[in-house]
């Protein structure tokens, strides 16, 4: 079940039919995209919404790592719950768990890094005094959060001892 501590819940989404592959199921390139879209709810909170980018400023992903644990299937309603790890004045670590909204059980999670972009530059610089307040802000309500055991996964073939 969700964790009904976590300060950010994002809007129920649900999976589209177009994001359905050969074998029936959610294609695993689309969860990016799901992550993506509910995750903007929280990024707008923070002050970093489509309006933000009209300033000239924006953030990129540079880093994003999905564990896949449970298969989900066209017309499935998704609640994704958002974090924020660690900050500092031009980055922000975070990690998303998307639930099954009805069923409630973890299907998938995603850990990720971005970084603040001066978009006329085309380099990295630091939030707006007003955006890293609120950043803090989450990061504070997220703090006493237990870790999941996710973040930092290695990715790598597990050797049993014969």
């Amino acid at each position: 079940m969700p964790d009904q501590n976590t300060p950010f819940v994002c809007k129920i989404e649900k999976v589209r039919d177009e994001w359905i592959d050969y074998n029936g199921h959610f294609n695993m390139g689309y969860y990016g995209a799901l992550f993506d879209i509910t995750a903007d709810d929280a990024f707008e909170v923070m002050g970093l919404g489509p309006e933000y980018v009209k300033t000239g400023f924006s953030f990129y992903t540079l880093e994003a790592h999905i564990t896949y644990l449970r298969e989900l299937h066209a017309d499935d309603a998704v609640q994704v719950h958002f974090r924020i790890l660690d900050y500092d004045a031009k980055r922000i670590h975070y990690f998303e768990e998307m639930f099954h909204a009805e069923g409630g059980w973890l299907a998938a999670t995603l850990e990720g890094i971005c970084m603040h972009i001066d978009m006329d530059a085309k380099k990295s610089c630091s939030f707006p005094d007003e955006v890293l307040k609120q950043i803090a802000a989450m990061h504070s309500a997220h703090q006493d959060l237990a870790v999941p055991p996710q973040v930092g996964h290695k990715i790598g073939i597990v050797r049993k001892m014969a």
